[in-house]
């Protein structure tokens, strides 16, 4: 134990006695390797321990002052309904101890307010509550974070450079735990996949893309509050580890998601991240990105055994290396379109379908609605008035559907469209598009009975969708349905449409 610690034991003491809040409840606490924490009724207050280490000092009082300053400055903005402020523990004239009192600091603590665990989305994911609709908010709320987030002028490629250095000498040492064969393939796909990605990462720090970002963001530092995803606990200790790719702060979370088998899960948070960022060229440097996040909690979990031979610890770091390879497997990108008439559900078939698409964690959903409304600057769920419907604005919008297509499958990415694919010129279009680019085409054309369609479009809320029964009418008058493409019927549930298509798509 450091000096200084022995010297906190009062504080700990005074800090977990409820009169030191004025409270009547037990104060819980809460002890990591670096900080104490206090819940006190509606309220945590959370000190650093005076401990160092290789890669932090937290043993002068003026350092752990700094250091929570910095955590308040980094969270605050984000989570205003969790942090407070930085206050004084201070000795007092009669010797005792006190929470903001008048006498000299002896240390410092953190303010926050509280919120209930089963807010926290591991918490959320364990008891089986995280939906696609709130994954699809999880990626808004970290493309929100990163949009505020400071730029840095850090070369991307050096700093991932340094961490994939970092493993390959690590993991080399753990081929006892988990397997030698397997950590020797792992570290030379790697290596591989950093020296193609590197001219990538350097070019992104040019355009923004590299950040003081949150840095340890997966689901045990996400929270739901009052309906909305709130980042906490930003890393605060290195500025070095805090400053990276946003992708590579993103592909965190993906990976936490991808590792409790949350697929789909994962595909709605990139695809909402896709559209609220449009950081479309990041999808070249995604695997790595999660690949390497995998792999240093496969670094962590061995590490954590300290030598021992654990069963359960040693099959997670196993477990992260196996997904930390896969997310490097290489999988070529496809194009599938998935066509008919409003009220067939396109939509829910493309995003129940995209994350069974390769690679992890599925295919970069594209939508006709939703780009038509981008071209005019308006939300999903705004409603267009009718010039944004002419023909020469669906000209531009599957222009713009083809342009973003080509940029993911260029990335290595597959892409699925939903959109009517109604006319003969647009589905030559997305053909034309995987054959330039020498990927495989899946044309899904989903058709059913003209008065379902009249149901389901009837039944809408929350769609992006503008078509009603009289765009319907006209659809019928003009359509023509496409000869070449996998027809499905779209009768019966959602789940059963999307198993077809599925099985369409991914025959066993």
């Amino acid at each position: 134990m450091h000096p200084d610690e022995n010297q906190q034991v009062e504080v700990v003491a005074f800090l977990s006695d409820p009169s030191a809040y004025g409270i009547d409840a037990p104060v819980e606490v809460i002890t990591t390797h670096s900080a104490h924490v206090f819940l006190a009724d509606g309220l945590a207050f959370k000190i650093k321990r005076a401990v160092r280490y290789s890669y932090l000092d937290f043993s002068s009082l003026q350092a752990r002052k700094d250091v929570l300053k910095r955590e308040l400055a980094l969270n605050a903005s984000a989570a205003p309904e969790i942090y407070d402020r930085v206050v004084a523990v201070t000795r007092e004239a009669a010797g005792g101890l006190a929470l903001e009192g008048t006498g000299p600091a002896v240390e410092y603590a953190l303010r926050m307010h509280r919120f209930a665990r089963e807010a926290e989305l591991c918490a959320i994911a364990d008891a089986g509550g995280l939906t696609v609709d709130l994954a699809g908010q999880l990626g808004s709320a970290v493309a929100a974070y990163h949009r505020d987030a400071e730029e840095r002028s850090a070369d991307g490629a050096a700093l991932i450079g340094e961490i994939n250095e970092e493993l390959q000498e690590a993991l080399g040492g753990m081929g006892d735990v988990l397997n030698c064969g397997r950590v020797a393939s792992f570290l030379v796909a790697a290596a591989q996949a950093f020296a193609k990605t590197a001219p990538l990462l350097s070019k992104r720090t040019a355009a923004g893309r590299v950040r003081r970002c949150h840095g340890d963001l997966h689901l045990r530092n996400l929270v739901l509050i009052d309906g909305r995803v709130v980042p906490f606990d930003a890393l605060e200790f290195d500025e070095q580890l805090g400053t990276c790719d946003v992708f590579y702060d993103f592909g965190f979370l993906l990976m936490d998601l991808l590792h409790r088998e949350a697929q789909a899960q994962a595909n709605a948070a990139l695809n909402s991240y896709l559209q609220a960022t449009r950081d479309i060229g990041g999808l070249a440097a995604l695997p790595l990105f999660m690949a390497l996040r995998a792999a240093i909690r496969a670094m962590v979990a061995v590490q954590g055994m300290a030598g021992g031979t654990l069963a359960e610890p040693a099959q997670e770091a196993r477990d992260y290396l196996e997904l930390a390879a896969a997310c490097l497997a290489p999988v070529p990108p496809r194009l599938v379109a998935v066509g008919g008439l409003s009220g067939t559900g396109k939509t829910t078939v493309a995003a129940r379908t995209a994350p069974y698409l390769t690679p992890l964690p599925g295919a970069f959903h594209l939508r006709s609605d939703v780009e038509r409304k981008a071209l005019f600057g308006a939300a999903p769920l705004e409603h267009l008035p009718a010039e944004g419907y002419r023909p020469e604005v669906t000209a531009k919008v599957y222009a713009r559907l083809m342009d973003q297509a080509e940029q993911a499958m260029r990335a290595g990415h597959s892409v699925v469209i939903d959109a009517t694919f109604l006319a003969a010129e647009y589905r030559d279009a997305v053909q034309a598009l995987a054959v330039r680019l020498r990927v495989p085409f899946d044309g899904i054309w989903l058709h059913g009975a003209t008065v379902e369609l009249e149901r389901r479009i009837a039944a809408r809320t929350n769609d992006a969708s503008d078509a009603d029964a009289e765009v319907l009418q006209v659809q019928l008058k003009h359509r023509a349905d496409p000869a070449d493409w996998i027809r499905i019927s779209c009768r019966g549930a959602k789940r059963e449409v999307a198993a077809r298509v599925k099985a369409a798509l991914l025959p066993e």
